[in-house]
């Protein structure tokens, strides 16, 4: 056999010699001298001594290299429990010029200001003047106006008066009216009143999944904002079963009373993604899903 240059054999060139009564020459054989009183590092034939250490005849890992591999190990344990922490160096009142810096690398980065200061009438109010505050007010808005109550009258025109400037108000009711009208409504399943039969459950919930400005000055905004979202009648025999929807609504906004304002909508299709291979829950399911999971308030 011959062994490598690890310090346990010659070279390939080791092999049986005459006179040597192991089959060795000991002109071949690499030995190893240890400080005094340790002996020589092989036995007889130039076979390694077998040591204390695990492994036997096997060459085991030095101090030195022992030393390394648990200083790698202690590094990246530090590494990771430093990535953990979640930046909680940062100082209390969001002042961190870091955090500030990843709040602007992308136009939905959450920014850390409070979004809004309390609710009228239902809907999220006192809205930060500035453009975040305007793209909170954007978002909240959209999820109103695509919501259920938008299609129940007496919900509708408590609504309106608190997503809508005044002078605009009037206008908008009556369109709205107009658009959800007694016929519209039979064909989603609801009566006059935008309920749904008995043993029915209409569902309509927007989840904003990102806000954009197009246009903003101290006075106005324009914001679109990207939905998602579940609508349809739930229940037995519904013939507009809960399906998904993928949309992006503009809102035009005014800064009016201390507050951010909706002068005008408009709605497109899309974006949307490629639909997945998820089977779809039961309409009691879905149901119950409605009753018992609320909404939120959307903010950047």
């Amino acid at each position: 056999m011959s062994l490598g240059d690890d310090g346990y054999g010659g070279g390939h060139d080791s092999g049986r010699a005459t006179g040597d009564p192991g089959g060795y020459d000991d002109r071949h054989l690499t030995r190893t001298r240890l400080p005094e009183g340790e002996g020589d590092a092989y036995g007889p034939y130039g076979q390694p001594r077998r040591g204390g250490r695990p492994g036997g005849g096997r060459p085991g890992m030095s101090s030195r290299n022992l030393m390394t591999v648990v200083g790698v190990v202690v590094l990246l344990l530090a590494a990771i429990a430093f990535a953990n922490r979640g930046g909680d160096d940062s100082s209390s009142d969001g002042s961190d010029t870091n955090t500030d810096k990843a709040a602007g690398s992308g136009p939905t980065a959450a920014s850390g200001t409070r979004p809004v200061t309390g609710k009228t009438g239902g809907i999220a109010s006192g809205f930060a003047h500035s453009e975040q505050g305007a793209q909170s007010a954007a978002a909240n808005f959209a999820v109103a106006l695509v919501s259920a109550d938008i299609l129940k009258p007496d919900r509708r025109h408590a609504l309106v008066p608190q997503i809508f400037t005044s002078d605009k108000v009037s206008e908008l009711q009556t369109s709205l009216d107009n658009a959800y009208s007694k016929e519209f409504l039979a064909k989603l399943g609801l009566n006059e009143n935008g309920e749904a039969a008995k043993d029915m459950t209409y569902v309509s919930r927007t989840v904003p999944v990102g806000t954009k400005a197009t246009d903003y000055n101290d006075s106005a905004a324009s914001v679109e904002i990207w939905c998602t979202g579940a609508f349809g009648t739930a229940g037995i025999g519904s013939k507009n079963p809960v399906a998904n929807d993928w949309f992006t609504m503009t809102i035009k906004l005014r800064w009016v009373d201390g507050d951010w304002k909706a002068e005008g909508f408009s709605q497109k299709d899309g974006p949307a993604p490629v639909n997945g291979d998820r089977a779809a829950s039961t309409a009691d399911e879905i149901s119950k899903a409605v009753e018992q999971y609320g909404g939120f308030t959307y903010a950047r």
